[in-house]
């Protein structure tokens, strides 16, 4: 199987509350930027939807972001239908290669230094197969755009194998130690984006406050959990399957929203009626802050998937085929992606969150070559980590128990 990876990791570190900024920074992208933007929040919901309907009941976290830019690096060197299933599977409507390329690097660039408070870094790379001839001009295109690193490696070395999970494992703060299990013989590129993430809660819970109490599982059983308490002002909506609330890091700029159906409703209804229109109705309708006395509990779960099935039932199904196009990475042909395996890592606990993700996209040779005062998060609930202006998705999520430690 063939192998191209992209990486993106994120957490959220702790300052003093006092060195905090009262407000968030407004932030200002085109409009190129902002389609991108919109694109890629719809692609997140996608994707989450799919990934849903495998995951059971296991907690799933999954980073739009991170898949979309692995993927972007990987539509550079896509030609003929393929291209177009790629802009079809991740909405980019009419825009040209250069548009795309340089939305995406203005949307980075604007989530970089928005927030003293917030250390947020994004890292590319590209690892191909020693003796493999790389078309320049994705060389170049990734590297302008991307920032990628790109360095040919000896893939029949096992070296090689821990240099792209070193890489790794320091972009995203030893959360993710690797991504590359093993490298095949068909195997000839790694793409791999990197976002590493950390902040505190502007208002941090007091670890004083936290005490176990239930919370309610699908199956209609409970379990006692370690939940924090904190009572603030927070901006709330309630809709009419769902509840919301937004608990904002740092100055304010990068909040989670979390999304807890109503007792008549459940996960499984409040996911499939998620997308973009839906997401921007929510934002726009929240209140202003009003007191609130929040019940959240403490969690920490890591998550892997493997996305062929989810990228071919959204229609990127020839970029896995004998007949993929990916003649912009060598002019040659007879190359498809095998593999994209997703990995992600959260804490979430009085002080802030810390999470991770790396996108693996494997490329190789083909076969022909509630309404009261108590906001209590007590069932299975939905998560988004995004930053307030652009409203950019960082993470999505979902926590159906939040004891559970691993998937």
């Amino acid at each position: 199987m063939k192998i191209v990876v992209f990486l993106v990791a994120l957490s959220l570190l702790s300052c003093k509350k006092e060195d905090i900024q009262k407000d968030p920074v407004p932030i200002e992208i085109s409009e190129k930027a902002q389609e991108i933007l919109r694109a890629n929040n719809q692609f997140g919901f996608d994707i989450l939807k799919k990934s849903f309907e495998e995951s059971g009941d296991d907690n799933l976290m999954i980073s739009p972001l991170s898949i979309s830019q692995a993927l972007s690096m990987t539509y550079n060197g896509a030609q003929g239908e393929t291209k177009t299933a790629f802009e079809n599977v991740l909405h980019f409507g009419g825009q040209t290669t250069q548009e795309v390329n340089q939305a995406s690097l203005d949307l980075t660039n604007a989530l970089l230094d928005v927030d003293s408070k917030v250390d947020i870094n994004i890292a590319n790379s590209i690892w191909y197969k020693q003796g493999f001839n790389v078309d320049q001009d994705f060389i170049n295109s990734n590297q302008t755009y991307y920032n990628a690193e790109v360095s040919a490696l000896d893939f029949g070395n096992q070296a090689s194998k821990d240099i792209i999970n070193n890489w790794v494992d320091e972009k995203t703060n030893n959360k993710i130690e690797k991504i590359v299990d093993n490298i095949n013989p068909d195997d000839v590129m790694f793409l791999i984006n990197a976002i590493y993430f950390k902040g505190s809660w502007k208002t941090e819970f007091d670890s004083n406050d936290t005490e176990n109490k239930p919370f309610y599982l699908s199956d209609g059983t409970s379990k006692n959990v370690e939940t924090m308490q904190i009572k603030n002002d927070f901006s709330v909506s309630y809709k009419e399957n769902y509840s919301a609330i937004e608990l904002p890091y740092g100055q304010g700029n990068y909040s989670m929203m979390i999304l807890l159906p109503n007792d008549d409703s459940s996960l499984t209804e409040l996911v499939s009626q998620l997308n973009e229109q839906s997401w921007n109705d929510l934002i726009q309708n929240m209140s202003i802050p009003i007191s609130r006395q929040l019940w959240l509990p403490k969690f920490k779960f890591e998550y892997e998937n493997q996305l062929n099935n989810e990228l071919t039932d959204l229609g990127l199904g020839i970029a896995f085929s004998d007949f993929a196009d990916f003649t912009g990475i060598n002019k040659e042909g007879g190359l498809a992606i095998s593999r994209v395996k997703h990995k992600t890592f959260i804490e979430v606990n009085e002080e802030g969150t810390e999470a991770a993700a790396v996108t693996s996209v494997v490329v190789g040779v083909t076969s022909a070559g509630p309404g009261t005062n108590v906001f209590a998060i007590d069932h299975p609930f939905l998560f988004v980590i995004k930053e307030k202006y652009t409203n950019a998705i960082l993470f999505m999520g979902t926590v159906t128990d939040p004891g559970q430690t691993a998937k």
